[in-house]
Formats: C-alpha cells, sequence, structure tokens
C-alpha cells in the first residue's frame, strides 16, 4: 500500500484530523508490540502531518535504540537528546543502501536504492576513515554492501555511518579549513542537506581501504553537514582459499 503524504492537518485544537485520535501513549506502545517496524512508522507518517510529527519526535527515534541500542547510547553520550539530521534520517541510514544514479554522486555506475535486512555499524571500522589527527573524532561505519560482478566496474561495496557531534568534529574543522567545496547538485539522500567530497578534499587514509578490502585508489566518499556518510569501493575479489572456507 502507498500513501501519498497529505500536508492538511495544522495540528490545532479545531483541526477535524485530530479528532479520534489516538493518545501518544497508545500509538506508542501499539508500534513497541509491532516491534518498531519501519515500514509501517513510514506508512503511518504519510497519513497526515500529526501523524508523521509523531513519528518524527518518537516512533522513528525508539525504531534507532531497538536496531542499534550501544550505538544510539554512545551518539546520545554527549547530552543531545537529538543526533544530527533527526531520527528519520538517522533511521533510513540503518536499513537503505542508497546505491548509484547514472551521472549522480558516483557517476560511473547505476546500482538503484534498496532495503536491507541488517547491517553491522563499527566505531572501530570508523578510525581507519579517518586521518590520524582526526581520529579523536567518533564514526561509525557499516559493512559493505556488495553488488557482485557489475561489468567493468568488477565487485561493488556501498557503505554508509555516522559521525557523533559532526558539527564539533576535528573532520569538519579540517573541511572547512582546507576550503572543501559543498558539491553543486546532490544532497544527502537521508537528510537532503549538502554533501562534501572527501576524496577531492584528500582526506581519505590508506586504512580505509584495508578495512573495506578494496583496491588501492578505488574508494570514494562523501559526508553531508550532519554528518552522515556515503561511500563506494571496488572490492577485490575474494582468494580461492577464502572462498572454501565460505562454502
Amino acid at each position: 500500500m502507498i500513501l501519498s503524504k497529505q500536508y492538511r492537518c495544522i495540528h490545532s485544537t479545531s483541526c477535524s484530523c485530530t479528532k479520534g485520535h489516538l493518545d501518544e501513549d497508545v500509538i506508542f506502545l501499539i508500534f513497541q508490540t509491532l516491534n518498531w517496524n519501519p515500514k509501517l512508522i513510514a506508512v503511518f507518517s504519510c497519513a497526515c502531518k500529526w501523524f508523521d510529527d509523531v513519528a518524527k519526535r518518537v516512533l522513528w527515534k525508539e525504531f534507532c535504540r531497538a536496531r542499534a541500542p550501544k550505538m544510539m547510547l554512545d551518539l546520545q553520550s554527549s547530552g543531545s537528546h537529538s543526533v544530527d539530521g533527526n531520527w528519520r534520517a538517522l533511521g533510513k541510514l540503518l536499513i537503505y543502501c542508497s546505491g548509484s544514479a547514472k551521472g549522480g554522486l558516483f557517476n560511473s555506475i547505476h546500482i538503484p536504492g534498496h532495503f536491507v535486512y541488517r547491517t553491522r555499524f563499527s566505531r572501530t571500522s570508523g578510525k581507519s576513515f579517518l586521518l590520524p589527527q582526526c581520529r579523536s573524532d567518533v564514526l561509525y561505519v557499516s559493512d559493505p554492501c556488495e553488488h557482485l560482478d557489475q561489468g567493468e566496474e568488477g565487485d561493488v561495496g556501498f557503505f554508509r555511518g555516522i559521525f557523533k557531534s559532526f558539527a564539533m568534529s576535528k573532520v569538519r574543522g579540517m573541511l572547512i579549513s582546507r576550503g572543501a567545496e559543498l558539491h553543486p547538485t546532490e544532497v544527502c539522500p537521508y537528510c537532503k542537506a549538502k554533501l562534501w567530497n572527501m576524496l577531492q578534499a584528500k582526506m581519505i587514509p590508506q586504512s580505509a581501504t584495508c578495512r573495506l578490502g578494496a583496491y588501492e585508489d578505488c574508494i570514494e566518499y562523501y559526508v553531508c553537514l550532519n554528518g552522515h556518510v556515503l561511500g563506494i569501493c571496488t572490492l577485490l575479489p575474494l582468494s580461492d582459499s577464502e572462498a572454501s572456507d565460505l562454502d
């Protein structure tokens, strides 16, 4: 079922849309019983502006906490009651591989975006994507989402991530001090914020290639103004011994 989002509701006492609505506590309990199902949260938020507001303030937040509890505790440990770019954007980042559109950020290849069942995000892996002088920053990065046998591109991996307190990070400070330019047209697929190209800023360390298991000089990633990360790499093929271990 696909619902177009409605914006007639003005969330006032005189608005007919709010008459008969369930209490927020009841909505919370219903979605808790549904294990914070992201598809149902998305459908719920399309019904009207009031529902969309509840979803953004409450439901997506609880979804993120249920999906990645340790990561969420860390992202909020600085004292903030929110996360950069809002909870809905973070919820989408946890479960959606953005892929690549022809002529988009990674303009050499077209692979449609898609939802993923589950992805592991690692703070330890994130260190490998930071220059030595920025490794006091906290970055969570996912394992690559593998898209194999992409013709001349070979085996392609997409990865995504999020910085903790990006506004105060050394990475952001370095991007600004280096005069890095924001992408003129493309925006973050998760929060619609402008993007910096870390490859153009010469801020991708060799350790990122090793962590991903990718070819040298075949990795590129962007970070948006809210600290969301999305990137692409060309993966090394499995050796014969590695392949046999998987069989």
